[in-house]
C-alpha cells in the first residue's frame, strides 16, 4: 500500500529501476574476483556492483581477516568499483568489541582509498553482531569521515535498489 502512495513518477522510477535491477541479473552472471577462506567477492559488471559476505570474527582468523581485506581493496581498486554491498546477515563474532571495531575500521580506511561511491550494509540477524556493527559504523563517520554514502539494509533487494538508484 506504501506504494500506491508515492507519486506516479516516484511510482514509475521505482519499477524501471526494479525491472533493470532483475533484467541485470537474468542475463548478466555474475563473477567472482575474489574467493579464500575467509570471503568471496562477486561482482556485476553490467550493474557495477560488487558483493562481498563480512567475515566470521574470531580471535585466530583476525590476520587472515586483515589480509584479505588488503585483497578486497585492491580487486575494488583494480575494477574500478563503486558500489558494493556488504553482507553481514549470516556473520558469527567471538571477538572481543575492541577487535572488531579494529577490523570494522581497518576495512574503512582500505574502502576509503577507492573510489567507491556508495556501501550498502546487509543488517545481521543476530541482535549483538547488529549493536555492535551500528556502533562502529557510528565511530567510523565520526573519526575518518568516508567519502562514500552508507546505508543498512534488511535485505539484499532493498540495498541493491538503493545502489542503483539516482540521485
Amino acid at each position: 500500500m506504501i506504494y500506491k502512495s508515492l507519486p506516479r513518477y516516484l511510482q514509475f522510477i521505482n519499477t524501471v529501476v526494479f525491472i533493470y535491477y532483475f533484467c541485470c541479473t537474468l542475463v548478466t552472471k555474475c563473477m567472482v574476483l575474489f574467493q579464500n577462506s575467509v570471503i568471496k567477492l562477486d561482482y556485476n559488471p553490467a550493474t557495477d556492483i560488487a558483493v562481498v559476505e563480512y567475515p566470521d570474527l574470531h580471535d585466530y582468523l583476525l590476520p587472515e581477516i586483515k589480509h584479505s581485506i588488503d585483497l578486497l581493496v585492491g580487486n575494488i581498486k583494480n575494477y574500478d568499483i563503486k558500489l558494493l554491498v556488504l553482507d553481514g546477515t549470516r556473520t558469527v563474532s567471538t571477538v572481543d568489541a575492541e577487535q572488531g571495531r579494529e577490523i570494522a575500521n581497518y576495512l574503512a580506511a582500505g574502502l576509503m582509498k577507492t573510489r567507491l561511491k556508495k556501501l550498502a550494509r546487509i543488517q545481521s540477524v543476530i541482535a549483538s553482531v547488529e549493536t555492535r556493527a551500528n556502533d562502529n559504523v557510528k565511530h567510523i563517520q565520526e573519526t575518518q569521515e568516508p567519502p562514500f554514502q552508507m546505508q543498512a539494509f534488511t535485505s539484499k533487494e532493498e540495498a541493491i535498489g538503493w545502489l542503483i538508484s539516482i540521485e
